[in-house]
């Protein structure tokens, strides 16, 4: 299944990179953004097609490959080396879960956008603890999906409001009553975990709280140490868990 398109082949590295060469009419088109590279991950090819197909009317993406398992996944996208994979969880050979751990296992730069129709706690979490930096449901809309796109392959965190939502109602209480004092977060963590909940980047943070983007790092680097996450999904998704974020109290 899984197969290249005839454009085929590594993207010119993380989106938002420049190149340059020549438009049909031969001028020159140096300075134009070059489009985001993607992988389709999903055992349907119905649900592939289209997505190429989506993603084929916009000149800002690229589809270069496809999957229709965990393995081949995880296979070709080593090769192929997207900016970002569209990961469906429930696959053959593994299924996306493990798929993401092993991305992140063996060092892919690519970063992973699950793109599912569960959004169950059993699905949420291994999911955004596997590595996926944004998870979000198959019903988004065009735009929102572009955007998560976008997001996910600049590195900020993605969550569908529904998953959000399943985590706040079902995680939050009991989380928070057994959280040790020790990952108590401080004012300014809990504001900065909070924007980053959002989606917004490091600069718009510093920019927002009257801080330089070292300091924005610095206070993520302290709350991913207190949260115990590795990454900006898993410090949203612990954000929930604790009952830090969607209250409007201090979090333990």
């Amino acid at each position: 299944m899984g197969r290249e398109t005839a454009r085929g082949g590594a993207g010119p590295g993380r989106g938002g990179s420049e190149r340059s060469g020549h438009q049909e009419d031969g001028s020159a088109a140096v300075g134009t953004p070059a489009p985001l590279t993607l992988l389709i991950a999903d055992d349907h090819p119905v649900v592939r097609d289209g997505l190429r197909g989506m993603f084929a009317a916009d000149p800002g993406f690229r589809v270069v490959g496809e999957a229709a398992g965990g393995r081949e996944a995880v296979d070709r996208t080593l090769a192929l080396d997207p900016d970002v994979v569209l990961m469906d969880l429930r696959m053959p050979e593994g299924g996306g879960v493990a798929a993401i751990a092993a991305l992140r296992a063996r060092g892919a730069r690519a970063r992973v956008l699950v793109l599912t129709t569960y959004d169950s706690d059993a699905d949420t979490l291994p999911a955004i603890e596997a590595g996926a930096t944004g998870y979000l449901l198959k019903d988004a809309p065009r735009e929102e999906l572009f955007a998560a796109v976008r997001a996910t392959a600049a590195g900020r965190s993605v969550l569908a409001p529904a998953v959000a939502s399943r985590l706040v109602s079902s995680l939050r209480a009991p989380a928070a009553e057994e959280a040790p004092p020790r990952t108590a977060l401080s004012a300014r963590e809990r504001e900065v975990l909070a924007l980053v909940a959002r989606g917004t980047p490091n600069r718009e943070i510093a920019r927002v709280l009257f801080l330089s983007e070292a300091t924005v790092k610095t206070h993520l680097t302290h709350l991913y140490a207190k949260l115990g996450a590795t990454d900006r999904a898993a410090a949203v998704a612990r954000g929930y868990e604790r009952g830090i974020l969607g209250t409007g109290r201090a979090g333990t």
